[in-house]
């Protein structure tokens, strides 16, 4: 007995430094994963100044203000996109903050794109999907190319895009894109409007699509994607092929579902 009773007490006592050596060490992983945030987190502040300071001595014609030369939230995620490398962010955010203002995306309003929105092509949804993400629907089959002038198309895809992020919610960074190809045809196609697309997103809202959804995609759809898969880069990994019922199943609740999937 007084053996077992030995062996059960030193086993309790090793169980008891285990545990506290467990927490001693968690709690040091605790503190040092803590610190290594606040030291990325100076370090990236310190990034936002640098970028800051270059383009306030350099680039004096750049407007300042919200999406400006000096809006830090925006001079960090264009950093990030550029993993932090701050030439790379200046040459890419002196790009989009020209563009800003030239293609006057501040001016935007319903009214301005009004004759776009009326052919019910695109829109942003009333409601976020199951991960917290703004989403924008596309139905090419409702776009037919030379209808309208085709700014009239690029002015619609900004200000959708401007919308969609307007909605972001608390920690979430992201949108979705649905493109409905249902009843999609050779007539749908617009190669000219799909790089201006692809420029929006790579140059202009880097790293702002989380997730494309390209839904019951015929076969006509299949040889336009392999010709302009090459020329989205990295972004076609972001590109999933799926049915209506996909959508149904795994982006929405009934509530939030969009009314043109509901079957």
């Amino acid at each position: 007995m007084s053996i077992r009773f030995g062996s059960t007490l030193v086993a309790a006592s090793v169980n008891f430094k285990s545990s506290k050596n467990l927490k001693i060490n968690r709690s040091r992983n605790c503190r040092f994963s803590v610190r290594s945030c606040v030291s990325e987190s100076h370090h990236a502040h310190k990034l936002v100044l640098e970028v800051k300071e270059r383009l306030a001595k350099d680039c004096t014609s750049l407007p300042v203000g919200k999406y400006g030369r000096d809006d830090e939230d925006m001079i960090l995620w264009f950093l990030k996109d550029r993993r932090f490398s701050v030439d790379e962010a200046i040459g890419k955010l002196t790009k989009a903050i020209k563009w800003r203002h030239e293609f006057k995306v501040d001016e935007l309003s319903e009214d301005s794109i009004k004759a776009a929105t009326d052919t019910g092509k695109a829109f942003v949804h009333g409601f976020l999907d199951v991960k917290g993400r703004p989403v924008v629907i596309v139905a090419p089959a409702k776009h037919i190319p030379g209808l309208l002038d085709p700014i009239e198309d690029e002015k619609l895809c900004v200000f959708l895009l401007e919308k969609a992020l307007s909605k972001l919610p608390a920690g979430q960074h992201k949108i979705l894109g649905i493109f409905d190809l249902r009843g999609f045809g050779s007539q749908n196609a617009d190669l000219k409007f799909l790089t201006f697309l692809f420029d929006v997103f790579y140059y202009y809202y880097p790293s702002r699509l989380d997730e494309v959804l390209f839904v019951d995609a015929p076969f006509i759809f299949q040889p336009i994607w392999q010709f302009t898969k090459p020329l989205v880069k990295q972004y076609a990994s972001l590109v999933k092929f799926c049915s209506a019922e996909t959508v149904r199943k795994e982006y929405f609740t009934e509530e939030t579902l969009p009314s043109n999937f509901r079957s």
